[in-house]
């Protein structure tokens, strides 16, 4: 079966073991997902499964978008996703729930985009060390320093690290447990924290670090 899926980050809570020690969870809406598209290797040269994710208006879709996803007859979906995978046995149009894609205790890599902080320094960004301040410091406090060379080759290298735009990436988190499966709420809680902010789009895939 398909070790993937589509969902959207609702928050953060904590759950507690048997002996009452306390474990930070991250609760994911996941799916359900339906399956828009089946790649094979004879045809596009490997093999993947395309799933479709969150329920929309049609008019919120291009016509090119309803017309990928009449094949079936399925509805609407606002984000569409590829998860490659080699025996899967689905076909299109077939829907993949919580309970179908992870069991509890198993270990997956959630991937996400991270949360925007704007323009941030180098000691924000970076984890720079900073300057002294004091021995003759007066306003370098937080600033980078020097980073180009002298005479050769006089300039500074493409991909230094300075000031500029963080967050945005895509981020992934590898190896978290699920600690909890609630199949009527389609939720998946995780075991630590994963990327990006509450409403965000997340992706979950089985654990490439078993």
């Amino acid at each position: 079966m398909l070790k993937g899926l589509i969902g959207k980050k609702i928050g953060m809570t904590q759950i507690f073991d048997e002996q009452g020690v306390a474990y930070p969870v991250t609760i994911i809406e996941a799916g359900p997902c339906y399956v828009t598209q089946v790649r094979t290797t004879e045809k596009e040269g490997y093999s993947a499964v395309q799933l479709g994710f969150a329920e929309v208006h049609p008019k919120r879709l291009t016509g090119g978008q309803l017309g990928h996803l009449k094949v079936k007859e399925i509805p609407a979906l606002r984000y569409l996703r590829e998860f490659r995978a080699k025996e899967h046995g689905l076909n299109v149009g077939d829907k993949v729930t919580v309970d179908t894609a992870f069991t509890l205790g198993e270990r997956v890599d959630v991937m996400g985009v991270s949360k925007g902080k704007g323009f941030a320094g180098v000691i924000k960004r970076h984890h720079f060390n900073g300057m002294n301040a004091t021995h003759g410091t007066s306003d370098r406090e937080r600033a980078p320093g020097s980073n180009g060379s002298g005479t050769t080759p006089g300039r500074v290298y493409k991909g230094a690290r300075r000031a500029g735009h963080m967050g945005v990436d895509r981020v992934t988190t590898q190896n978290l447990k699920i600690v909890m499966l609630d199949v009527e709420r389609n939720l998946l809680g995780i075991n630590g924290a994963v990327p990006g902010p509450k409403g965000g789009l997340i992706l979950i895939k089985e654990s490439r670090k078993q």
